[in-house]
Formats: C-alpha cells, sequence, structure tokens
C-alpha cells in the first residue's frame, strides 16, 4: 500500500475529490484549510490579509499499483493551472489497522 499526500489550492477541491471517486479510491482524510507555500514558486497560502488564499490536504492509502494512475491524473490537474498549487507525495506503508 501506498499513502499518498495532497496539499493543493482550495479551488481544486471539488476535483481532487472527482479524480479519487474515477479511480474508485474510496477512503481518504481532509484537512479543509491548511497554510504553506510551494518550494520554488507559487503564491504562499497563508490565510492573511496579505496572502488570504488556503490550502487543502488530503491523505489517502491506495493499493500498491494506484499510485501511478493517481499522480498522473494530478499532473494534468495541476497543469491546466500551475500557480494555484497542487503537490503530491507517495510514502510506503508498511502497516494498517
Amino acid at each position: 500500500m501506498k499513502a499518498v499526500f495532497i496539499a493543493y489550492d482550495q479551488a481544486h477541491a471539488h476535483k481532487i475529490i472527482d479524480i479519487l471517486d474515477r479511480l474508485s479510491l474510496r477512503g481518504f482524510t481532509r484537512w479543509e484549510q491548511t497554510s504553506g507555500r510551494g518550494t520554488t514558486d507559487g503564491e504562499p497560502h497563508y490565510g492573511t490579509h496579505a496572502w488570504p488564499s488556503l490550502a487543502s490536504s488530503i491523505l489517502t492509502v491506495v493499493p500498491d499499483g494506484m499510485e501511478h494512475p493517481l499522480l498522473e491524473r494530478l499532473r494534468a490537474l495541476d497543469a491546466e493551472s500551475p500557480r494555484l498549487g497542487l503537490r503530491a507525495f507517495v510514502w510506503e506503508v508498511t502497516d494498517a489497522l
């Protein structure tokens, strides 16, 4: 199993859920308001007067091999609006309850 952490601009919220649904990836945990900034570019998401936008985050655990189609679709979504911000990271899950 793989854990996929997705951090994204709130404008992507419905599209991210749609991607998970279309891939039949049901389980996830979502944090609707997270803040941060990208590694190299993009505007910060702080929820402040100067930087009012916020991000959201999702953590989903997927079967081995499903991380690839998920990342492909996330990359395509990010390419549509690269300035909004969308990042995804994959970790190995060694045990689960």
